[in-house]
């Protein structure tokens, strides 16, 4: 009997149309772990005013980075998925889902389901955890699987932010772009709002001064200090001083309060400051993406020159890094 490695990405439209981003959006922001409402102003607020708004204005921001294979985090996905199963070698049986649109999750499973495996891991390509990714991928996981008669033992994988073989692929791949040749360095996440932090914090310690500094027993749940250590690893891999890279936070929205600082802001003030080239990771995501290869490469280049700033390099995400794919085989073997 094999063991099951189901790896769960995001999601991503099925094409750029304005149709399929719609669709995709609908099912994303619906998902009460990821727009934390109730439930009727969850649904006026995203099928009445952010879908409609928002689907025509992705599509063409998916169009300027589709790729002839499709979407390029699908690309990297499926590529992380035949790399993986070619690692772990005939005892273990690799499936790739997305959390949101194709593969589904539950087509996944039904391979997983019968025969039974004697175990199925679940391996989020999220490095760190958050009720509204991790969490989220978890709780679909439990009920689909709740409903099955014979129930294989199933692990969860929460966070691997701080994985050495992990931080060793992105320092590797920082390191080809020479970082000691920029003014600054940005490692820029994901945002989340901070109500999603708050309702994480059983020990009411986060989102307060040097909360983050480290990552210990009372912020071990912690988006925000897990993205810190996880920036403080490949700046000490990479001999990178404090004083010369920023944690931040991209792809707020909404009028609420985000976990900050934001990275658009923190471009603009280096920007004042008289920087003129900043290198800039973004270690949330596992495989380039719209946020990597269209907020950060373009959008984020256009702002920096605006306030008088040359040059925003993106640091390329894991793809289908060969440090990447052995980090994988170690968190799906431990």
């Amino acid at each position: 009997m094999k063991t099951g490695i189901l790896l769960v990405n995001l999601g991503t439209p099925d094409s750029p149309s304005v149709k399929d981003v719609r669709k995709y959006l609908r099912e994303f922001l619906s998902d009460p772990r990821v727009i934390d409402t109730g439930p009727l102003a969850r649904w006026l607020l995203v099928n009445f005013i952010i879908a409609p708004i928002r689907a025509p204005r992705s599509a063409k921001l998916y169009e300027k980075i589709w790729t002839e294979y499709g979407s390029p985090l699908l690309l990297y996905s499926t590529k992380q998925e035949y790399m993986l199963a070619e690692k772990l070698g005939n005892d273990f049986q690799v499936e790739l889902a997305m959390r949101y649109q194709s593969p589904s999750i539950a087509s996944a499973l039904e391979k997983f389901h019968k025969p039974v495996f004697k175990k199925i891991k679940v391996v989020p390509l999220f490095p760190h955890y958050a009720s509204a990714s991790t969490g989220s991928v978890h709780e679909e996981v439990m009920r689909i699987v709740s409903k099955w008669e014979a129930i294989p033992e199933i692990e969860f994988v929460n966070s691997y932010c701080n994985n050495e073989k992990f931080i060793k692929a992105f320092s590797e791949i920082g390191k080809k772009h020479n970082p000691e040749n920029f003014d600054h360095v940005l490692f820029s996440f994901h945002g989340l709002p901070e109500r999603q932090i708050k309702k994480a914090d059983v020990h009411d310690y986060c989102l307060k001064e040097n909360c983050c500094a480290s990552l210990c027993d009372k912020n071990t749940f912690c988006y925000r200090a897990q993205c810190y250590e996880t920036a403080r690893l490949i700046a000490l891999n990479l001999n990178i001083e404090f004083e010369n890279y920023t944690v931040c936070f991209q792809s707020r929205l909404g009028k609420t309060p985000w976990i900050k600082p934001y990275s658009d802001e923190v471009i603009e003030e280096l920007a004042k400051k008289g920087k003129k080239k900043l290198l800039a990771f973004s270690p949330a995501f596992t495989s380039d993406c719209l946020e990597t290869l269209y907020e950060i490469e373009v959008e984020y280049d256009v702002l920096f020159k605006k306030y008088g700033g040359e040059k925003v390099q993106l640091v390329e995400s894991l793809n289908d890094h060969p440090l990447w794919i052995e980090a994988l085989e170690g968190i799906c073997r431990d």
